[in-house]
């Protein structure tokens, strides 16, 4: 079967289930006013998966959970996280090859499951993406000010943010406006600045890692494995994790159980990866590179994480290590300063690129919702001479913007992770879901092993679910009942899925 021969929505006796075909998907992408240029190879998207995933996370996580959980063996907890992501991973390539259109998660789901559930996670996604931008251009700030404070440049302290006592973050709200500018102006542009601080970001782990072998002292891996003993000083109340609140579980450090209480905590440096999904739309030849960018990014990043984690552990002993940032003041404890200028160099220009994709991300999410009514259609307009949905972008641009120059949103980021997390278990049930439904579909990848491969990242996903902070699943909670309510008052009256059917 062709699969731009238009197929009917699949019929439900509940609206609410009703499925965009996969054919459908695709022609909509090609009326005019609605199309996204493609422009994008499978470089291109690897770089945006690196350029997302390797944050602040390469250089201070490795050694927060290396003397808090693991030990030297924070090594083979990055391999098991690597693994989840990997089940993950699969998932989507199977998807972004077989549906190429924008909105990852979103467009998936709707293919397979139907459309609340489609809402449900596009809802999730942009509030997930933009929070994720707003807390990197904060973070992004700080590692700025701390360099002109170096060079003997400080900003006046009203300007320096509210979590610092300030009144506005001038260079968090100045970075995501300068960042809309350039995802207007084109996708390729985007690609080609997100490339150059990637080579660059790159370029200083590498030399983080070069350097730190050579002042590796092989006795600080003993013992590799340290025993395992009860975690002290646990949350309680709606700051514990809610395995804990449920079933009693509390978390053990170091030992063998520690290696996974650990995964646990490092996965949330891997999230990016189901950001390249999104552009799937914009992909010369998205059957072939999507899931090479996909898995290809994911892979770069895991070698590089555990390369940085075990020369981590071996410049310094494990239960030495700063909390704050380990890899710099490990290089200050073997008398080289020099190197900490340098990590924070390539903090503040890994952050960059982190924010760019979140937002390029996010504002594909919004823009696929609204192409299919769901949302405004009006924010689907694509520029006639750029090739984006610039509507889309100017308007999340803007309120991320505002939200990283007038608010303090720390408590908010882990709603970042149960969102990624939430979109991973909808995406491998999505999987399984279509194969049944549509079996003819042509598959340019295929997920291995169906349905084991799916079902396992599921639980992965729900286990590292269960171990964030139950206030957490609360405020997800008060933002799903949101958009429920926001649903069922516009969107599934405005559905163009509904409207043909």
């Amino acid at each position: 079967m062709d699969a731009r021969t238009p197929q009917p929505a699949n019929r439900q006796r509940n609206p609410m289930f009703r499925t965009k075909s996969v054919e459908q998907s695709i022609l909509d992408t090609e009326e005019p006013e609605h199309a996204l240029r493609k422009s994008l190879s499978a470089l291109d998207l690897t770089v945006f998966g690196v350029g997302v995933i390797i944050g602040t996370g390469i250089f201070v996580l490795t050694g927060q959970v290396a003397r808090t959980y693991a030990g030297p063996a924070v090594a083979l907890s990055f391999v098991a996280a690597g693994v989840v992501c990997a089940l993950a991973a699969l998932c989507y390539a199977e998807f972004a090859s077989t549906v190429p259109v924008a909105g990852s998660a979103y467009t998936f789901s709707y293919a397979s499951i139907g459309e609340l559930p489609a809402w449900i996670i596009g809802w999730d996604l942009v509030l997930e993406l933009a929070l994720g931008c707003a807390v990197v251009a904060v973070g992004w700030s700080g590692y700025i000010r701390l360099l002109l404070d170096t060079g003997g440049i400080q900003l006046p302290h009203a300007l320096t943010g509210i979590a610092d006592g300030g009144d506005f973050d001038l260079l968090a709200f100045l970075l995501v406006l300068v960042i809309t500018g350039v995802l207007v102006a084109g996708m390729k542009l985007s690609a080609r600045v997100t490339s150059l601080i990637v080579a660059i970001k790159v370029t200083v782990v590498l030399i983080v890692i070069i350097a730190g072998v050579f002042y590796i002292n092989g006795d600080n891996y003993t013992p590799f494995l340290p025993a395992a003993q009860r975690a002290t000083g646990a949350s309680s109340g709606l700051g514990a994790p809610l395995i804990q609140l449920i079933f009693g579980y509390k978390p053990t450090t170091f030992g063998v159980w520690g290696i996974f209480t650990a995964a646990a905590v490092v996965f949330f440096a891997f999230i990016g990866f189901d950001i390249v999904a999104t552009a799937a739309e914009e992909t010369k030849n998205p059957e072939r590179d999507v899931p090479l960018g996909i898995l290809g990014s994911l892979a770069i990043c895991t070698v590089l994480y555990v390369a940085v984690s075990v020369v981590v552990t071996g410049m310094q002993k494990y239960t030495q290590l700063a909390v704050d940032a380990p890899l710099a003041d490990a290089f200050k404890v073997n008398h080289a300063p020099v190197w900490s200028g340098v990590i924070s160099f390539g903090a503040a220009v890994g952050l960059t690129s982190v924010c760019m994709i979140l937002l390029i991300g996010q504002s594909r999410v919004f823009f696929a919702m609204s192409r299919d009514g769901l949302l405004p259609r009006f924010f689907s307009q694509v520029h006639p001479r750029f090739g984006t949905p610039y509507r889309s972008i100017l308007l999340l641009g803007l309120l991320v913007a505002v939200v990283a120059g007038f608010t303090s949103i720390a408590e908010l980021s882990e709603l970042v992770n149960i969102g990624t997390l939430f979109a991973f278990v909808v995406v491998a049930i999505g999987v399984v879901v279509l194969r049944r439904t549509r079996p003819d579909l042509p598959r340019a990848f295929t997920t291995p092993w169906v349905p084991l491969v799916p079902v396992l990242s599921v639980l992965a996903s729900l286990w590292l679910m269960l171990n964030l902070p139950a206030e957490t699943w609360l405020r997800f909670a008060i933002w799903m009942v949101a958009g429920f309510g926001l649903y069922f008052a516009y969107g599934q009256r405005r559905s163009r899925v509904g409207l043909r059917g």
